[in-house]
């Protein structure tokens, strides 16, 4: 029975690799380059998390976002954060209207929230109140109204994103929402010959196209997958050594966490890794979490968890630059 359990998942492996390849072969006909930046998202997607792109103006966020839309068989909501957006634009509200015998009673309209993958765009534009009505949705997978508690259909995946660059006019998330996303992906400049591959698909008379190539139902089998990945306990506790490296009252924190970081990640910064390294295995066919799997995955779990000191912040610390130095300071095995 445990031989016929074990040749079921290996099969179930098979399919998530085969699976996971036409999902990104689909985005990489639109998409150029972001290879690093693809996975990231899908991982997120197949760990029931959320993703923060950040990137400058024009460097694809808003179409990776559609694109995946299109790939995936989802529905599909944009919802453009302004300083004037208010919750309920996000989250609905309670209309009335008129019945059949000619009175008048409340009836819930939906909002935009409502979908199965969510593009909250330029999410730092709007205030911390309609910025919070997000907050809900993406922990509990609810949205509460006039006390009514209503259910979101599953999957649910937001993918929010931030212009790093216009400071003015917008407002940092607050920890507790940023802790909420699995990764933190940072989109970087095309190289040369991706700039050029860019203005090839982009200015001719011919749009790269995509097909469906998964459906809601399949990407929630490919969620149970991930979760059944093993992971042994001495890699579990390299993550957490790692986590807890990023406290500056550790002893086993490196100097530049001492210096540079105020407060280190919290226990979903373990949790994000571990699951983004379970994605990362099933990926090449593996049913366990490797060593290089968890190093992997710890620069966009922590990147954004981690709070600067005022010290660190007036030296413009780069939190991968501290991962970097935590990661080179944890041994991966230690001797008892």
């Amino acid at each position: 029975m445990d031989m016929d359990k074990k040749s079921d998942f290996q099969s179930q492996i098979d399919a998530f690799q085969a699976d996971y390849s036409a999902i990104v072969g689909q985005v990489s006909r639109v998409i150029v380059g972001h290879e690093s930046v693809v996975h990231e998202v899908l991982s997120c997607l197949l760990s029931s998390g959320h993703a923060l792109l950040e990137g400058v103006p024009g460097i694809g966020k808003t179409l990776l976002v559609r694109t995946l839309g299109e790939v995936l068989e989802l529905s599909f909501s944009r919802i453009q954060f302004t300083p004037d957006l208010m919750p309920t634009d996000i989250t609905g509200t309670n209309v009335v209207i008129a019945d059949e015998t000619g009175g008048k009673q409340f009836r819930f309209q939906r909002g935009p929230i409502f979908a199965n993958l969510i593009l909250a765009d330029e999410i730092n534009r709007a205030t911390p109140k309609t910025q919070s009505a997000v907050l809900e949705a993406m922990q509990e997978r609810t949205v509460s109204v006039a006390r009514t508690t209503h259910e979101l259909d599953l999957p649910f995946f937001v993918l929010a994103t931030q212009n790093p660059l216009e400071m003015e006019g917008t407002y940092p998330l607050p920890e507790a929402q940023l802790d909420r996303f699995l990764l933190k992906v940072l989109l970087t400049t095309p190289s040369a010959d991706e700039m050029v591959d860019i203005l090839s698909r982009t200015t001719g008379d011919e749009t790269p196209t995509t097909k469906t190539v998964a459906s809601a139902e399949r990407i929630r089998q490919m969620q149970s997958v991930v979760r059944r990945v093993a992971i042994a306990r001495h890699v579990k506790d390299y993550v957490a050594r790692i986590v807890l490296a990023t406290h500056p009252s550790s002893t086993s924190s490196p100097e530049i966490v001492r210096r540079c970081v105020r407060y280190g990640c919290s226990p979903r910064g373990a949790q994000a890794i571990v699951l983004a390294a379970k994605v990362r295995a099933l990926r090449d066919g593996r049913a366990n979490v490797s060593f290089d799997d968890v190093a992997a995955t710890v620069a966009p779990a922590l990147r954004h968890r981690m709070i600067l000191s005022f010290e660190g912040q007036a030296d413009g610390a780069n939190p991968d630059e501290i991962i970097g130095e935590v990661l080179d300071s944890i041994p991966r095995t230690i001797d008892h």
